[in-house]
């Protein structure tokens, strides 16, 4: 007679890893299509004020991004202590300003050209003077509607 081999109790089957291959391509595939590459670095120090009646901004595509303040550390040398404008990822003098919105205006399709926004994302401490420079330059190439990006909170803390 033969004899039969008792079966373990407790023991638990291998795991089949066919599907492995599967699982992760699925992941690699997630985070490609979720991940979002900066377009530019700041090289501006940027501050933002608080404000009271805040609204965000729906659809960034739409929005063309002009950064003012302080030049950071590194570039200070170069640019001195001065708020200065920065424009993707280089330094700008106001009358640059035009010529940046009406190139990023042509870069979009045609249907959002006349739907743009231009948002200034100012230091706190920049002074009104470059603003006015910038949004003179914005009125030259019709680029009217402006948005102050700012953080939500007491306006009056500004003040401090």
């Amino acid at each position: 007679m033969s004899k039969f081999a008792k079966k373990k109790d407790g023991e638990v089957p291998a795991v089949s890893t066919a599907s492995l291959p599967d699982i992760v391509f699925m992941l690699l595939f997630f985070f490609m299509t979720v991940t979002v590459m900066k377009d530019s670095s700041l090289k501006v120090e940027n501050v933002l004020p608080n404000a009271n009646e805040v609204k965000k901004l729906e659809k960034k595509d739409r929005v063309i991004y002009i950064y003012v303040g302080k030049p950071t550390r590194e570039y200070e040398k170069v640019y001195g202590t001065e708020p200065q404008i920065q424009l993707n990822d280089k330094f700008a003098k106001p009358s640059e300003v035009g010529d940046y919105i009406l190139m990023e205006r042509a870069k979009k399709p045609q249907e959002l050209q006349n739907v743009l926004t231009t948002a200034l994302k100012v230091d706190k401490n920049a002074s009104m003077g470059l603003i006015s420079d910038i949004k003179q330059e914005l009125r030259k190439v019709n680029a009217l509607k402006v948005n102050y990006t700012t953080y939500e909170g007491d306006a009056f803390r500004n003040l401090q």
